[in-house]
């Protein structure tokens, strides 16, 4: 009896450790190329994971920190906000915009100098000149990755020199990333190659805008405890994805690979235009049929191959009259026997009552 019982528990365990197997190559099925980083994602623009190694692990994050620093900023800030350099933000050690104490820069100025140049001395004015001190911005970081829902996140600084307590995952930038982009303050200076602030000229250190088609954006980083951390935006043809590498010696590389087999796979694709008509039979109208249409496109990142099952539920006839713009059904779309999205029809014609009989 004791022998069975180690033979089944010894089949138990093997299965669970079969199925935990099954699940590892699950998440990398579509991507056959090995990658260097310690920690890693590919995430779409809608939040879908499509590709993870060790996404919810903490880590040192180094100046990819920035990318939460700019967007404190830019919320607390205009464009030509003027920000007075104070002493105790210049000579911070690591990599720098190289600004002195009294001179006054905008908002964007230091966003630029911070995004592109990476500086240290830009995330420490843009925290005391906004909020008064580098502790009360660090608190207002630590408040909005809370309201993203970065479980994971905790902020120590602006910079992300190393510090203990400093830490993110792979997941918690890609989501951080996905809401930087909507963004169009940030947008915009993330995808600039360089900028001249008081002729000095800054170069953005983000490599793949030129070497990785679609790149638009992404933030690097190095310390020599965080190792190469790099996170990025890309976009091909109305598809976009964010990838993230934490630790990663070869992160250009792996980034171009990651990319290029995401949107070989995957692909945003329309699978509902508002542009659809549908045409419903009408009782005592002064028109036989009532026209609707979807209210809005609908999109939905799917594999290229996947096939797309719809389901439209609309009246068999409606009675006169009907009103443009009221509720005529809705169209359903199923994705592998399971609901994956769905839009509401909307009639987009007057259809009067019939005066015949009246």
């Amino acid at each position: 009896m004791r022998k069975r019982r180690k033979i089944m528990l010894a089949a138990i365990l093997c299965s669970m450790v079969y199925n935990i197997f099954l699940d590892c190559i699950s998440a990398s099925a579509d991507y056959g190329t090995e990658i260097s980083a310690a920690s890693a994602i590919v995430m779409a623009a809608d939040g879908n994971c499509i590709y993870e190694k060790n996404a919810d692990e903490p880590r040192l994050i180094a100046s990819t920190t920035k990318l939460m620093t700019a967007l404190v900023a830019i919320e607390a800030s205009k464009p030509d906000d003027p920000i007075e350099v104070r002493a105790e933000c210049c000579g911070i050690e690591g990599t720098s915009m190289y600004l002195s104490p009294g001179e006054i820069r905008t908002a964007d100025e230091l966003l630029e100098g911070l995004l592109l140049a990476s500086g240290n001395d830009a995330a420490e004015a843009l925290s005391v000149g906004l909020y008064g001190s580098e502790e009360a911005f660090v608190a207002q970081m630590n408040k909005k990755a809370a309201a993203l829902g970065l479980e994971h996140t905790a902020f120590i600084n602006p910079h992300g020199l190393d510090a203990e307590g400093h830490r993110s995952t792979a997941r918690d930038l890609a989501k951080l990333m996905l809401c930087c982009m909507q963004n169009e303050r940030f947008a915009g200076i993330t995808a600039m190659r360089q900028c001249v602030i008081d002729n000095k000229s800054y170069v953005n250190h983000n490599k793949l805008l030129d070497r990785c088609e679609g790149c638009i954006g992404g933030k690097t980083g190095y310390t020599r405890a965080a190792g190469r951390c790099l996170v990025s935006c890309c976009e091909r043809e109305g598809t976009r994805f964010v990838c993230v590498t934490l630790n990663d010696p070869d992160d250009w590389n792996d980034h171009c690979k990651l990319y290029d087999e995401a949107f070989a796979a995957w692909d945003n694709r329309l699978a509902v235009s508002a542009a659809e008509c549908f045409e419903i039979p009408v009782t005592a109208g002064e028109g036989p049929v009532a026209p609707a249409a979807p209210e809005r496109d609908l999109r939905l990142f799917v594999r290229k191959e996947e096939e797309l099952v719809y389901i439209h539920e609309l009246p068999r006839f409606v009675y006169a009259p009907v009103r443009a713009g009221d509720c005529a059904g809705r169209v359903i779309v199923l994705r592998g026997g399971e609901a994956a999205g769905e839009v509401k029809l909307v009639f987009t014609e007057d259809v009067s009552r019939s005066k015949k009989g009246e």
